[in-house]
């Protein structure tokens, strides 16, 4: 797979390496067993130090791919991590995605003692993503010239958008939180460890800290309201984290969205602005997908702005 000039796996790179992913947020480099990765620039190293050791932590070794250093190292001015490599999720078959396995793992994260875990444990960064979408779709799209906005579904996420609050979008501190999150949770965040068929496990813990746990339940539940994912997947995933005693989404029987919708709201804001700013980049109309996205983003401008954290009436 081709990578960039100096990355192991582009122009004259050594066979055997494999670029993962190349993004602004990170570089993702397998060499056999190994996964290496080049975390971005403006990385808080402090605290990617600690989700490292959190990783690292014994008491979450059944939800969480441990790294195999617990701590990052500094690699041309980047912060640099190394991991055991794990089979990911199949994308050619969605219907054997691991959505109970998912579930679970959430539940058991979201239940972890913060207090015995190192520390001082960060804020989730969940939201800070949300805002981060929204500024790479308004520079992808650009201004809007005498005749309108080259792409209308902009403004329809920037009006989904403004009916968040500010901590939602990563505009404003989050409402104090005890829970153990994840912060980025989707199916590319599984592997199966020791691959190719050991138990699955998160990864990707850049995002992790404390916050609202529904915020991890999120996207899928963002996906199932925008008819993206089967509403039978969406409820065995549902049912397998409530069984798993996960905090989010209230007891069995009981209506979840209470609970979720705030952090679906967002979530779908997110997902839409990236949609929308990958289909500017590629100078191409949004396609069926985008389009799920950003109608869900219609249906959310209209709804009244929500002023307090998810669950909050």
């Amino acid at each position: 797979m081709p990578g960039p000039a100096g990355v192991p796996g582009g122009p004259g790179a050594q066979p055997g390496y494999e670029v993962l992913a190349d993004r602004a947020d990170g570089t993702v480099v397998r060499c056999h067993d190994l996964v290496a990765k080049a975390h971005a620039d403006d990385t808080d190293r402090a605290d990617l130090a600690v989700r490292m050791r959190i990783a690292a932590d014994p008491a979450l070794a059944p939800v969480l791919l441990a790294p195999l250093r617990p701590a990052p190292a500094e690699v041309r001015g980047r912060p640099f991590s190394l991991w055991p490599y794990g089979t990911p999720v199949d994308p050619e078959r969605p219907e054997d995605a691991p959505w109970e396995q998912a579930a679970a793992l959430l539940a058991r994260l979201h239940r972890t003692p913060v207090a015995g875990l190192p520390g001082p444990v960060p804020p989730m960064r969940g939201p800070a993503k949300v805002d981060r979408a929204l500024h790479r779709m308004a520079e992808a799209v650009g201004p809007a010239g005498p005749y309108g906005h080259p792409y209308p579904e902009a403004e329809t996420v920037r009006a989904a958008a403004a009916r968040l609050p500010g901590w939602a979008r990563g505009q404003e501190p989050a409402p104090a939180a005890a829970t153990l999150c994840h912060g980025d949770l989707h199916l590319g965040q599984l592997v199966r460890h020791p691959a190719p068929d050991g138990p699955w496990r998160l990864i990707d813990v850049d995002d992790l800290g404390l916050g609202d746990p529904a915020w991890d339940l999120g996207r899928p539940a963002a996906w199932y309201a925008a008819g993206l994912l089967d509403p039978g997947a969406w409820q065995r995933f549902l049912e397998a984290y409530r069984a798993a005693g996960g905090p989010a989404a209230g007891p069995a029987g009981t209506d979840p969205w209470p609970r979720l919708d705030l952090a679906a709201r967002a979530l779908t804001v997110q997902s839409a602005a990236l949609a929308v700013a990958k289909a500017a980049e590629a100078g191409r109309r949004p396609d069926e997908v985008d389009r799920a996205l950003t109608d869900a983003c219609a249906r959310i401008s209209a709804l009244p702005a929500d002023r307090g954290p998810a669950g909050t009436p």
